[in-house]
């Protein structure tokens, strides 16, 4: 019973750290509109509904500094820097399902 419950409490508290997509989605929408919808700045692709491995591996070039779509890279740096592998996964999830 003990190992049941540790492992249930193990669950939970993974849970609770899970990465929010639709929360870190927010410092993006400023640009990108709340559904992706806007080319930011004129610039990028509209990214609502993109699909996930290319959110994903753009949002790694950019904080690697090796990726300079449309000339937005240290803009795009600056904006990901802090972000970790689970929050990309989930902000590229969570944008993927915009429409």
């Amino acid at each position: 019973m003990k190992k049941v419950t540790l492992a249930l409490m193990l669950a939970g508290a993974a849970s609770l750290v899970m990465a929010d997509g639709a929360a870190l989605f927010k410092k993006c929408a400023g640009c990108h509109g709340a559904k992706g919808e806007k080319k930011a700045l004129g610039k990028s692709a509209v990214i609502g509904g993109m699909d996930v491995a290319t959110l994903e591996a753009d949002i790694k070039g950019y904080k690697a500094g090796t990726l300079n779509k449309h000339g937005m890279g240290m803009l795009m740096k600056g904006q990901v820097a802090s972000m970790s592998d689970a929050d990309i996964k989930a902000v590229a999830e969570y944008i993927h399902g915009l429409k």
